[in-house]
């Protein structure tokens, strides 16, 4: 079973119960977040949990930023760093200049992604995006009514679009 909720959780609207490939998933929804932005992460642990399988959901990591989604190698390292929903450019530039992540995914939902991923070109350095390390993963607008059920055996291909930065 996965229970994804970190003991420096902020008080709790509501626990969401996912199935994650067969295996439970539980994501704190905490106040002020969205459902969209709970509802990324679980996406983003579906897709990524067979790749990483340390993947790990909203973990302190000693650094300025929290991240929605990480993987640590066993050097400490971040094999992986996912952010879902609202992220400035100057914190994806932090993460990737700072952290020194291998991997950093951005998940967003019905975004125009066209104009996003213009804007983190022409602002983050290309050797801080080299090797494939940014991606943009942008669900469909629907993507809520697809997962209902909260049962999520993989994520489809054709609820999302991928680009790499």
């Amino acid at each position: 079973m996965f229970n994804i909720c970190g003991s420096d959780a902020k008080i709790a609207n509501m626990l969401h119960n996912f199935i994650i490939a067969g295996r439970p998933l539980r994501l704190w929804q905490n106040n002020g977040e969205s459902y969209e932005h709970v509802l990324m992460k679980a996406l983003g642990f579906a897709m990524f949990i067979g790749q990483y399988p340390n993947l790990q959901v909203e973990v302190k990591v000693g650094l300025r930023y929290k991240p929605d989604l990480v993987s640590r190698a066993a050097d400490g390292s971040f094999d992986f760093w996912g952010e879902c929903g609202i992220n400035s450019i100057r914190k994806t530039s932090w993460i990737l200049k700072h952290a020194g992540a291998r991997s950093l995914v951005l998940f967003k939902i019905g975004q125009n992604s066209e104009q996003l991923v213009h804007q983190l070109r022409a602002a983050i350095p290309g050797k801080y995006r080299s090797g494939n390390r940014l991606r943009l993963v942008n669900f469909r607008s629907e993507i809520r009514d697809l997962t209902a059920t909260k049962q999520i055996a993989t994520v489809s291909d054709d609820w999302f679009e991928s680009v790499v930065i």
